[in-house]
């Protein structure tokens, strides 16, 4: 049964009320719509937040250690700048072609004791002109370096740089030869005899460098003095091995190395000068 209100049908009444409700209600949607697009905002805008690996990664995991050291240390009144005194020896020296501190490496009774495999060491920062000292021990039979001007240019330290000899020139074949003894610039200038001390003994060298000259001194004793590029020393390399060896003593600038020649050996109290 359909009903009736007054005059006019009840479902025709229903229908027309549906019919103004459903008008009004798109009319006040378009004006909520509207008033929305023209308000201002109410805040700062803000970028969403960023969730790559790229950003993960640098959020949780930590700098390397040679990011956050200083690659020069401070110098002392004087100028002497301290890269070795018994504390962590990584803050200025790190392996050759390597970011960190090569294991074989260690610090044993305040010294700095190659003990295994590990490589060259270098020193992080690289020096022109300077006036290095330190204090050297070997094991018997041993065999090791100092080298400077040292370039990552090249497969090894001494394909660029120059070499002051540590040795055990007793018992170390490279001892019959005075080019090749405990404090010769290996293969170039001869070590006089009688100036390294004994097997187990402390050796103390210095090296100068100022442009091309350089003066290389043992246990007080200037062991050679030369200048680089000069007629004598191009006679020299000329009757050695390093003429096959293209970029040898060729940089200006370079790294302090300490040579891993596979047997033991020691250093302390390195210090370096850097010079106009």
């Amino acid at each position: 049964m359909v009903g009736h209100y007054g005059s006019m049908p009840i479902t025709s009444q229903i229908f027309q009320m549906a019919l103004l409700t459903s008008v009004v209600g798109v009319f006040c949607g378009a004006c909520a719509g509207n008033a929305a697009q023209s308000a201002p905002e109410s805040g700062p805008k803000t970028a969403p937040s960023a969730t790559t690996a790229a950003n993960s990664k640098s959020a949780q995991e930590p700098e390397r250690a040679s990011s956050k050291t200083p690659t020069t240390a401070p110098a002392t009144s004087d100028g002497w700048i301290t890269l070795f005194d018994g504390g962590d020896p990584a803050k200025y020296f790190r392996g050759f072609k390597k970011n960190s501190f090569p294991t074989g490496w260690v610090v044993r009774d305040g010294c700095l004791v190659r003990t295994g495999p590990g490589g060259d060491l270098i020193t992080r920062d690289q020096f022109q002109n300077f006036d290095l000292t330190l204090d050297w021990k070997i094991l018997k039979g041993g065999n090791s370096g100092i080298m400077y001007h040292v370039s990552e240019d090249a497969n090894n330290t001494y394909d660029t740089g120059p070499e002051m000899q540590i040795l055990d020139d007793d018992a170390h074949n490279d001892g019959k030869d005075r080019l090749t003894c405990a404090g010769a610039n290996y293969a170039l200038y001869p070590a006089p005899k009688g100036i390294v001390k004994p097997v187990g003994q402390w050796n103390s060298i210095r090296i100068l460098c100022v442009g091309d000259h350089v003066e290389q001194y043992m246990n007080g004793v200037q062991i050679c003095s030369f200048d680089v590029g000069s007629a004598d020393w191009k006679a020299r390399l000329l009757a050695s091995k390093f003429t096959k060896f293209p970029l040898y003593a060729t940089k200006s600038t370079g790294h302090i190395a300490l040579q891993d020649h596979g047997d033991e050996v020691s250093f302390r109290n390195i210090r370096i000068k850097p010079l106009p």
